[in-house]
């Protein structure tokens, strides 16, 4: 069954099959050209482009770019002319693309870019690695280039001499490990290769700083070392040779043998990246990141079988503003996985919560191996130099069958924390899944499914590891169900809430490259080729050269719940039926209850949306899905409770629920109950119930009193910490006067709110603003000076509210969000759910994730963008 529409539907018909769909302007040519963020940024890998959407503004929103220049190659050194059409160069001097193209991109987690967002790592067809920030600062679509890893690559190589012995010879190794750091590449013959190197290596535009000029180099994009399969997937541009210059006398370039170039070039030719999950230090006391102790990983993989492992810490500061802090990244091994090119990668954090938590990392070869390797925390962060032995071989999982592996997908369900489950998808269409007990070091294969009659371009896992998708060149994208030992193809649900089946509509589709699951598992992208031969050649067949697709998922039949909690009594909607809104309803909770873990990235916009999509057409639907996600949470009484009951308990109990909970529970009352109210008027209690029965008023009060009891709380707890972080500071003061930790601000205007609710606030924290103001009156801060003055006309300014203040002449001024002082002008951190602002982050011990959170709604703060430029939407 066919599930795609055609390109001829893409304006007039997309509602009735997708709920919004963006076209591309660029053909992607590799698998796995899409990817999702943890901000809820989508990166496509089309051609020479890298186009950045916001799901939540297609499909005329604002896009990021990042467009691929024709860089130079690496001065590694000169041949013989007679050597130049030698079996192991003819690879190197057939140049397959005019310009680059994108291969491979990969989302950094949150908090590792100087805005708190994510980085993105592209790395193309001549082998340059990238990594780029986005724009927050600079006004313009253009994404920003932060480091250049191939760039550091070619120097850690050149320093020392490629891994070669000093007679010219390639350095001996045991199965692994090489002296240096580096391993040999043993040939395709088996021999080792020769060096002479004499002279010192000259520089290229990647490093000026050596002064020197390149007068004569081969072209370094070398697309093959050994026999392509008629499966792998290449661009199909017309093959090129390049001319050769003459050598000229006064090049300072080595003169090396022609195996020293092929093994040279491969060292620095690189295929395929991907990013690990962020491990963050469990011991934080400052609201700055401890610098290097929260880290990611950045593995590499190239045409040698060589996979660079890269280091990148937190920044030690977030800022709106341009940073001036470069991206901290150090190589910290790199090992000899395979004997072939790397194809694949994929990345799995275990025992994240304990003190020594360890890094997976799969690889998979051209020649069909995939092996499991593991570190752990502690090694990597002290870990600074290549020939360390962090990473070691776990398990051996795929053999070497000379098909090649295109893509892998790894996960570790949350119930059990010790398996990975571990999805390979190979050229010949087949897909395998591996269950992997790391603790019991038992590896069970459950048989291949042929899932696709042509190369798999995608794999993402989705629901805690129990529905794998896949996708493939042969233009489908299937849904796959892991069920105790056995791997059976489940129908990807054809209805979104409210709409028609898509199943009914033709295909227009040559090929399909990459599938990703949003972050609330509720939603699927995936992007696809469109037949120019149906589109028309002056106009469609320019700009629609490819498209992506959004489709629910939200539907899909998982047992994720207990039958406990699940509704069989609901009434179908227009569109859908009962056992859908089944699915749906526990699929949403199940999602909701996975984000009240701490260290998971609060992004809901999915979830929100699916939900405001119900609320439509049927609104009680929507309020029994939060009413019995609010019961399974503790937040509500018993499970068959009214919902006034469940809505005035949770009011009640707010002190006995988690932070993340309370974060959750405001971010669906604005952004789905209260939807049709403006943040600034929910903020200030400017509530306008005009049009509004009395029925649906009564409703509407209890939810809004729901959202200002829960706000409130979480004032409170930010104001306690403050006065109790502020009563410590005083106590080390004297013998840790240069102490780095948080320093509390704005602790008068804290005093006055708690003056001014004196009837709300617990006696706790009354007590403990009288001992903050003791502490004041006789220290005498200069910050606690209750004066304020007004941006605008210097005139004073009173403390009536903590989200706004009016001066003496009648000038508005937003209130800092975190320490309640006035903002200023300048730009400062927005958040992007309750429209709050914030001068000073939060702390950040109150977050499990790096990076300045709204201590409201809990999502990533940042800088206000205007319409026309991109931004993240985590709601």
């Amino acid at each position: 069954m066919d599930f795609f529409p055609s390109n001829s539907q893409i304006q007039t018909e997309n509602s009735i099959s997708r709920f919004q769909a963006a076209v591309l302007v660029g053909a992607p040519s590799y698998p796995n050209a899409v990817a999702w963020s943890d901000e809820n940024l989508i990166a496509v890998a089309s051609g020479h482009l890298v186009t950045i959407l916001n799901p939540a503004t297609l499909p005329f929103g604002p896009r990021g770019l990042i467009t691929i220049q024709n860089g130079p190659p690496f001065p590694i050194g000169v041949i013989d002319r007679q050597d130049l059409f030698s079996d192991c160069l003819l690879p190197t001097i057939i140049s397959r693309d005019h310009e680059p193209c994108v291969r491979s991109i990969s989302w950094s987690p949150v908090g590792l870019a100087p805005n708190a967002g994510c980085l993105l790592a592209v790395c193309t067809t001549q082998g340059i690695v990238k990594l780029y920030r986005p724009p927050y600062c600079d006004f313009c679509a253009e994404w920003i280039e932060v480091a250049d890893l191939s760039a550091k690559l070619y120097d850690y190589l050149a320093s020392i001499s490629f891994g070669e012995a000093p007679d010219g010879s390639l350095v001996r190794c045991d199965n692994r490990e090489i002296e240096q750091g580096v391993q040999s590449v043993p040939t395709k013959e088996g021999k080792r290769r020769k060096a002479n190197i004499s002279g010192k290596s000259s520089s290229n535009p990647y490093s000026k700083r050596y002064g020197q000029e390149v007068h004569t180099e081969l072209d370094s994009d070398s697309d093959q070392m050994e026999e392509r399969s008629s499966n792998q997937i290449v661009p199909s541009s017309k093959a090129k040779v390049n001319s050769v210059k003459k050598i000229p006398e006064n090049s300072t370039l080595p003169q090396i043998t022609v195996d020293q170039y092929a093994t040279r070039s491969a060292m620095l030719s690189s295929l395929v990246v991907a990013w690990s999950p962020i491990l963050q230090s469990r011991a934080k006391i400052s609201s700055s990141p401890q610098h290097g102790s929260s880290l990611s990983l950045l593995a590499v993989g190239g045409k040698s079988g060589q996979v660079s492992v890269w280091r990148v810490s937190v920044p030690e500061c977030y800022s709106v503003d341009q940073s001036r802090d470069p991206t901290t990244l150090m190589l910290i091994q790199i090992i000899q996985a395979h004997n072939s090119w790397i194809t694949a990668i994929s990345w799995a954090l275990l025992d994240s919560d304990s003190s020594n938590p360890q890094f997976l990392l799969a690889t998979a070869s051209y020649n069909g191996s995939v092996k499991i390797w593991l570190a752990y925390y502690e090694q990597l962060l002290k870990s600074s130099e290549p020939n360390n032995t962090s990473f070691s071989l776990l398990k051996e999982v795929g053999t070497v069958d000379m098909v090649p592996v295109s893509a892998l997908s790894v996960t570790v369900p949350a119930q059990c924390p010790q398996t990975m489950h571990l999805a390979v998808g190979k050229g010949s269409g087949f897909c395998e899944v591996w269950i992997c007990n790391i603790s019991g070091q038992k590896f069970h294969k459950i048989s291949p499914r042929d899932g696709h009659s042509q190369i798999v371009t995608g794999l993402a896992w989705a629901f805690d590891g129990k529905i794998l998708y896949s996708s493939s060149q042969d233009n489908f994208v299937r849904g796959w169900i892991l069920n105790g030992s056995s791997l059976c193809e489940v129908p990807i649900p054809s209805n979104t809430p409210g709409l028609r089946s898509s199943t009914v509509l033709a295909d227009g589709f040559v090929s399909c490259f990459g599938v990703a699951v949003s972050p609330g598992n509720v939603a699927i992208a995936w992007v696809r080729n469109t037949d120019v031969d149906q589109l028309n050649p002056m106009y469609e067949a320019r700009t629609q050269k490819a498209i992506v697709e959004f489709f629910w998922i939200g539907g899909q039949q998982v047992r994720v719940l207990s039958n406990n909690f699940l509704d069989r009594d609901t009434e179908a909607i227009p569109g859908s039926s009962e056992k859908e809104l089944v699915d749906w309803e526990t699929n949403i909770i199940w999602s909701l209850k996975q984000f009240e873990t701490q260290d998971k990235p609060l992004v809901v916009w999915d979830i929100a949306t699916a939900l405001l999509a119900f609320r439509r057409s049927k609104p009680e639907y929507v309020d029994r899905i939060v009413i019995k996600w609010l019961t399974v949470s503790s937040l509500g009484s018993e499970l068959n409770s009214s919902a006034e009951n469940v809505l005035l308990y949770a009011s009640r109990n707010f002190s006995k629920v988690t932070s993340r909970q309370l974060h959750l529970l405001n971010i669906i009352c604005r952004r789905v109950i209260l939807s049709e109210m403006k943040a600034d008027e929910t903020n200030n209690k400017l509530l306008n119930m005009e049009g509004v029965d009395g029925a649906e008023e009564e409703q509407l009060t209890l939810w809004i009193n729901l959202l200002l009891n829960s706000e409130r709380e979480l004032r409170e707890r930010l104001v306690g910490f403050t006065f109790s972080s502020f009563k410590s500071r005083m106590l080390v003061s004297a013998t840790n006067s240069q102490s780095r930790d948080w320093f509390p601000v704005g602790l008068t205007q804290m005093e006055q709110w708690v003056e001014l609710n004196q009837d709300h606030v617990q006696d706790q924290l009354r007590v403990l603003a009288a001992e903050v103001r003791k502490h004041e009156q006789r220290l005498q801060l200069s910050n606690s000076i209750a004066a304020e003055k007004c941006s605008y006309c210097l005139a004073s300014v009173p403390f009536e509210s903590p989200e706004v203040a009016f001066c003496s002449k009648g000038h508005k001024l937003a209130r800092c969000a975190v320490s309640m002082v006035v903002c200023p002008t300048t730009p400062i951190w927005f958040c992007m759910c309750c429209h709050r602002r914030a001068l000073k982050m939060a702390p950040e011990t109150l977050f499990a994730i790096p990076g300045p959170q709204c201590p409201f709604c809990g999502i990533l703060l940042q800088r206000l963008q205007p319409d026309f430029l991109l931004s993240a939407s985590p709601t």
